[in-house]
């Protein structure tokens, strides 16, 4: 299967010229060393300067954008973004001040105070730190110095984790059915049907790739919904096993040798377990920073099925869209959602002619996770439930 590449690592990551990287400055300085994981492109400091002396139009704030806002512990990235923007994805218009002085700008930290500077028609967020009494509507300029508290020292991150944590090593989808050649539950402990934690089972295939597994369902194909093309094969994620005992074989009194399967113990769980379930290594976890930008190109397409057994889906629910890095989709691209206009009849013609109505953008869709052919979404936000088949395109 394949994987987009990191978003720090993405040519086309204008996410990261957040427009909370115009907040931090020299505090950074002093930043944990994490922060040499998220580099500045060239491309990145250009965008950053093309802005950096004329800041955001009014007419780009939300209409409630605060003066200040004191970064507090749970506050994310995409959070504060809303605050100031009307769309948050558009961080690198606020980023660039005091470029000379900044060294990351994905690190923002709980305690630190975010303060909108208005100027002639124009905005720029800065990082407020003993003003003295200054405030926002003073043409003073403002900068960034180092301070010592007792703060939470982690950074806050793009947007909530705990939204999307369990899915990163859950939702696979293979590019092939290789999943039906890979090692498979055979027999259970004491002739048992179904397995849970800490059962044991046993298994036919090679384990020798790993000592921890991933257990899956036969895998389905995913097919678009349009052209009914198979765009990959989505796995159900079962839990997690150990290879405690490796394959044998065992000597007959004939001569022949009869085979003595594997052993594994099952270690975590999310369903049942069952014999004909198959395993694959768990990969690395993925530490990326997930920071939302729009497409830097028109894309649409439409929702391919909801994860799980759901018929549709709602808010913090993941979907999986018919597009995928073949298509230019990233890792922490915004999407639009939109719902199909009715058709209807004009009751007030005499002809009584059949109208169409108009398509409505109604939620926003973030990808989290991206395959070849296929994305993984979590749905922000949306008015009504969607289902397979739905539209979306960039915001």
């Amino acid at each position: 299967m394949t994987c987009c590449k990191p978003v720090a690592a993405s040519k086309r990551s204008h996410l990261m010229l957040s427009l909370l990287g115009a907040l931090i400055g020299s505090s950074l300085l002093s930043a944990p060393a994490a922060a040499a994981n998220f580099p500045i492109t060239t491309e990145q400091r250009d965008t950053a300067g093309r802005v950096a002396q004329a800041g955001v139009p009014l007419s780009e704030l939300s209409p409630n954008a605060p003066d200040s806002h004191t970064v507090k512990a749970g506050d994310t990235l995409w959070h504060i973004s809303s605050l100031f923007l009307k769309s948050p994805w558009r961080w690198p218009e606020l980023w660039g001040m005091n470029m000379e002085q900044i060294r990351n700008p994905h690190l923002i930290y709980p305690g630190q105070v975010l303060l909108l500077v208005k100027v002639d028609g124009r905005a720029r967020l800065q990082l407020a730190q003993n003003l003295g009494g200054a405030t926002a509507s003073s043409n003073v300029r403002l900068s960034p110095q180092i301070r010592s508290s007792a703060v939470d020292q982690s950074p806050i991150t793009s947007l909530p984790l705990h939204l999307i944590a369990p899915f990163l090593n859950e939702a696979v989808v293979f590019d092939s059915d290789a999943l039906n050649q890979a090692p498979r539950i055979v027999a259970a402990q004491e002739g048992r049907v179904l397995l849970s934690r800490g059962d044991v089972a046993y298994v036919r295939g090679d384990l020798s790739q790993a000592r921890e597994y991933r257990l899956f369902r036969q895998p389905k194909a995913l097919l678009d919904p349009s052209t009914r093309e198979i765009l990959g094969y989505e796995a159900g994620y079962l839990g997690t096993a150990e290879h405690t005992r490796a394959a044998d074989e065992q000597k007959l009194p004939d001569g022949k040798t009869r085979e003595v399967p594997a052993t594994i113990t099952i270690t975590s769980i999310r369903q049942e377990v069952g014999v004909g379930d198959r395993l694959a290594p768990i990969p690395p976890r993925e530490f990326t920073s997930y920071a939302p930008h729009s497409p830097d190109k028109p894309i649409s397409g439409q929702l391919v099925s909801i994860y799980g057994e759901a018929l549709t889906a709602g808010q913090n629910q993941i979907v999986a869209l018919n597009r995928g890095a073949r298509d230019g989709v990233e890792r922490g691209h915004v999407l639009a959602l939109w719902r199909a206009g009715r058709t209807v009849i004009d009751t007030t013609d005499a002809k009584r002619p059949e109208l169409k109505l108009p398509d409505e953008r109604h939620g926003l869709l973030f990808v989290f996770r991206v395959f070849e052919r296929v994305s993984y979404a979590l749905i922000l936000s949306v008015q009504e439930p969607v289902k397979p088949g739905d539209a979306f395109s960039q915001p």
